[in-house]
């Protein structure tokens, strides 16, 4: 079997040296969108040097994201990338992101769970510089075809949305090209570029990376819902529900933390097609 889940778990874990600067921020900025009207002053903060700041969900690109990439590989694993699916995503930070930096990251397999027809690696990313702990990055990484070996198949929460309309709704449309601009981050995999590679991944065309969605959701929280201050996010979590063509349009729906709620809730479909699922269980924890 390509995965073995208790080597996987058991290997050491890789650390290595991470880099970015303000032109690694700004592009992944503009991979989310940012920047549209250019000129626009709560834009700027994502695009020009002089006034920016950092999108917490940064944190899944940082040095190229080799954090999950470089995860992939390893003891106990032998993964084709036609197999794999970006399932769910925390990023949990311990302070503001700088434009600018260099950290130790720092990546395990967290734990190999059973889903029956998939198994799910939890990969488990830890990033600090020489002032302490940066963030904490949890990626859930479906591998299709590779369950039913007979293991736990792990912790199962949903997050149920408040039975009133959403404080806020937003569409973000997708660009043609945007996971063309996105993929220049770090994350290569051909499957959101080649349509020879996603027919044989079993898509009519390439799709957006989950992550781009990602981003482009906490993004819009932030905007809407934070006063543009991205310091006031604390935590991110989100599962992937389902998949996004570029050329859609992001139907972002929001909900305000209220008293016994842990933070704002989120529902992202795809408006184009019904408004399919894209992301759930999608919660913003913030000050």
């Amino acid at each position: 079997m390509p995965i073995d889940p208790a080597k996987a778990v058991a290997a050491e874990p890789r650390s290595a040296e991470i880099s970015w600067d303000r032109k690694d921020v700004q592009l992944y900025h503009l991979g989310l969108a940012a920047g549209i009207p250019a000129t626009d002053p709560a834009e700027l903060r994502y695009t020009l040097e002089s006034r920016l700041h950092v999108l917490p969900s940064f944190a899944t690109v940082a040095g190229a994201g080799k954090g999950v990439v470089g995860g992939l590989t390893g003891p106990g694993l032998d993964i084709d990338l036609a197999s794999v699916l970006h399932g769910g995503q925390t990023v949990r930070l311990h302070r503001p992101i700088p434009p600018g930096g260099t950290a130790l990251s720092t990546t395990r397999v967290a734990a190999v769970y059973d889903k029956g027809k998939a198994a799910v690696l939890v990969l488990r990313t830890e990033a600090a510089d020489d002032d302490g702990p940066l963030w904490t990055n949890d990626s859930q990484i479906f591998v299709r075809g590779e369950g039913g070996f007979g293991g736990d198949r792990g912790p199962s929460s949903r997050t149920e949305l408040p039975a009133r309309e959403p404080d806020k709704t937003v569409e973000k449309r997708i660009r043609e090209d945007q996971a063309l601009l996105y993929r220049l981050s770090g994350d290569l995999n051909p499957l959101h570029a080649d349509p020879e590679f996603a027919a044989r991944a079993g898509f009519d065309r390439p799709i957006l990376h989950g992550l781009c969605s990602y981003g482009m959701t906490l993004k819009a929280v932030v905007d809407t819902l934070l006063d543009g201050d991205v310091t006031r996010v604390r935590s991110y979590t989100t599962r992937f529900a389902g998949i996004v063509f570029p050329g859609e349009t992001l139907r972002i729906r929001m909900w305000r933390r209220t008293e016994g709620t842990e933070g704002i809730r989120v529902s992202v479909t795809a408006v184009e097609r019904d408004d399919a699922p894209v992301l759930a269980d999608t919660t913003v924890e913030h000050d």
